[in-house]
């Protein structure tokens, strides 16, 4: 998207979450295009324009980093943890996501912050679909674990305050993000293709899976901060194709100059198999189908997704090829 110099007079944009994953290329991004940004990190700053903030679960006063601000990114969540210690998973995930957002989404208003954009995620809608059924943004949302309920709860108070205060509350549902520095399943698919292990994943070849690469979000927020038509919408995203889960590792492989080594396993036996040792969800994210139909998003805003997957891939896996 071209800059638009004169609204980056008038459009302070305040970016939480600024130290993670999306929120450092969000402000990547914005520096290198000149925009009057200020990141906002829970813990010491270490970045270039990040200060410290307020914890999400507090009752602070954001009211100084809220001054002058034109458009708030909420990117800050609590998301997945790995053995998760808290009792009550789900009041936990309520405390930051739920009751945190809107604390700030309420003080945004009163400060006069004219537009809040609100990174959900497409757990909203749900875990899984059957192939060639995307979830669309019109769908009844049906979340399945704590984390999608949370962000769901989220989204449906925005749209409350919104209707309230007059500040425009924006929603963009993504898949699985990828790109440089990703962390988790991704980024354990990406070392065991580098290694060259062997997976059993050769087979999975009729499932259908939605992905974004970082940097076709972050294309897609910064058109969001000030595109008139993304006012009160709800908008999915992906980088505009969907790959089976071997079609992903060989074009991982690919990106990588090297070749995924899978094994042909007929994915009834690997869904079995893992039902047994206790991994029905993660064979699920395998084997699965979970796509997004971005039509809405791209005749709303007349917004392409810059770039295709494969390029997507190669930026994920730069560090690697250094």
């Amino acid at each position: 998207m071209p800059m638009h110099a004169d609204s980056h007079a008038r459009n302070k944009v305040l970016i939480t979450g600024a130290s993670g994953f999306i929120g450092s290329a969000l402000m990547a991004r914005l520096l290198n295009e000149g925009w009057p940004v200020c990141g906002v990190v829970h813990t010491r700053p270490s970045a270039l324009a990040c200060v410290q903030g307020p914890a999400l679960e507090g009752d602070d006063d954001w009211s100084a980093l809220l001054e002058g601000v034109g458009t708030v990114v909420h990117a800050a969540a609590r998301v997945h943890v790995m053995r998760d210690r808290a009792g009550d998973a789900l009041q936990a995930f309520r405390a930051v996501n739920v009751e945190g957002s809107l604390k700030l989404a309420r003080q945004a208003a009163s400060a006069g912050v004219r537009r809040f954009v609100f990174i959900s995620s497409i757990k909203v809608n749900g875990e899984q679909t059957l192939a060639g059924a995307p979830y669309r943004a019109t769908d009844k949302v049906s979340p399945q674990d704590p984390y999608g309920i949370s962000k769901a709860e989220a989204e449906a108070g925005l749209r409350r305050l919104a209707a309230h205060t007059g500040m425009e509350v924006v929603v963009i549902r993504p898949p699985l993000v990828y790109g440089d520095g990703v962390s988790g399943n991704f980024a354990m698919m990406m070392r065991a293709v580098w290694r060259g292990l062997p997976l059993p994943l050769g087979a999975v070849t009729a499932n259908r899976r939605s992905l974004v690469a970082v940097d076709n979000l972050v294309d897609l927020i910064v058109t969001c901060i000030d595109h008139a038509a993304a006012a009160n919408q709800t908008f999915l995203v992906s980088d505009g194709e969907d790959l089976s889960t071997t079609a992903l590792l060989q074009r991982l492989g690919k990106a990588m100059g090297r070749p995924a080594r899978l094994l042909p396993i007929s994915p009834v036996l690997l869904q079995k198999t893992a039902a047994l040792l206790g991994k029905s969800g993660m064979a699920q994210r395998l084997l699965g189908s979970l796509q997004l139909d971005i039509a809405h998003t791209r005749d709303t805003l007349g917004w392409t997704p810059p770039l295709t997957v494969d390029e997507g891939l190669r930026r994920a896996v730069m560090d690697k090829l250094k």
